[in-house]
This record gives structure tokens, sequence and C-alpha cells, in this order.
């Protein structure tokens, strides 16, 4: 996988570097909310840079299973950028391959039923994907000269929209766990759908779901 193909993720690292260490200080947190209980245990220094949680995620077009570290911010945790590989075994393609993905999520509420019970009805975002191989380009290759490609299978962007219900642990290392479910599509998905009636949303959305670790300020 070269160099350039990574530019889009160092983009996205940096930017998540300034979120993390422009935070606001504890004092200025709001009181909670009846319903959103969340807050950010904020780390100090470099210690910003520690994940917060770990992910594991089934399907999505980020590989067969695609698993990695996150962080999140935001004075009730409502931002989160996760960095995921993932693999691809060689029945769906011609040999073993991974996956690096990028995702940014936005949560903006939070419904807490009990001590232990929290859901949030609705969260959102995007992630992008690239995959190594040979047979996959950043850019439509000298061979095709008339561009029936127009799409590079290289690195692909998504947008999805999902729910999570989250069960408090409250020990010393796991805060709690979450299960999801996430419903996407990409840009391939979408212009193709706009040039193609007979395409029906069955078939331009992708189905997911995973498990999100959330660990304690440490």
């Amino acid at each position: 996988m070269s160099w350039s193909n990574f530019k889009y993720v160092l983009l996205v690292l940096l930017s998540t570097s300034l979120c993390l260490f422009g935070a606001t200080d504890d004092n200025e947190l709001p009181a909670p909310k009846r319903w959103d209980k969340r807050v950010h245990l904020r780390y100090e220094g470099w210690e910003r840079l520690k994940p917060t949680h770990v992910k594991m995620q089934y399907a999505g077009g980020m590989g067969v299973m695609s698993a990695g570290v996150g962080w999140d911010y935001g004075k009730r945790r409502q931002w989160e950028t996760d960095f995921l590989i993932g693999y691809l075994p060689p029945k769906y393609a011609t040999d073993l391959l991974f996956t690096l993905t990028v995702k940014q999520n936005y949560i903006p509420w939070s419904m807490s039923f009990d001590e232990h019970w929290a859901l949030e009805p609705f969260y959102c975002g995007l992630y992008l994907t690239t995959i190594a191989g040979e047979e996959f380009w950043k850019k439509e290759p000298g061979r095709y000269p008339n561009r029936y490609y127009n799409f590079s299978t290289k690195i692909r962007p998504y947008i999805f929209i999902g729910q999570r219900m989250n069960f408090n642990l409250q020990n010393s290392i796991v805060q709690h766990i979450s299960l999801f479910y996430e419903v996407s599509t990409c840009e391939l998905y979408i212009i193709s759908k706009a040039t193609n009636k007979s395409l029906t949303m069955k078939d331009i959305l992708r189905f997911s779901f995973g498990a999100k670790i959330q660990l304690f300020k440490k």
C-alpha cells in the first residue's frame, strides 16, 4: 500500500489530535441532564493519546471482520474517532487482504434507563476505508483509455447511521459494553442508484453490527 493512500488517514489523525488536546477543563462540564448521564473522563497532557475504547465490527465495507481502538471527546463524549484493521478472506478475493479504516462518529443523545442500561437511539458518521492489493487502484490505470472505471477501487468513503445499547459495568477496567448496528452506503452505490432506477434500497445499503468496550480512565 503506497504512502499516498494514507494522506486521508493523516488528515483525520491531525484533526483528532487537535480535538483531544483542545478539550475544555473539567470545571467547564455542564451539569448532568436527566436522561443523558454521559460525562467525559479527561486525561491530562500526553495521556490524552491513550485510547478510550476498543471496537470490533462485522461487515460494513471494511472487511468481513475488523477491530481497532478509538478516542472519544466532547463535553458528553459525543464525538468518537476510530482506527480499525480488518481482513477479507480468500473466498471473497484472490488472496487474504487487509483493510484500514478511519471512522468518525457523532452521538448526539444518550438515554439512561437505570444504573446499568442506556440507549443511544441515533448516531451517524462517516468513514474512509482502503484495501491492500495490487488489483485495487487509487486512480484508473492507463489500460482503460476510455475511462470506463471512474471510481477508485482502493479507497471508499461511506456514510452511516446506527443505534447502540450500553450495559454499564462500573468495574476497575471496563466502564460499559455496547452492542450496535449500522446501516451504511458509499458514493459508488449512491451514484449507481441515481443512474439505474432498477436498483432497490436493498442493493445500495449495507448492514453491519459490532461491539464497543469503553475503558475507564487510568
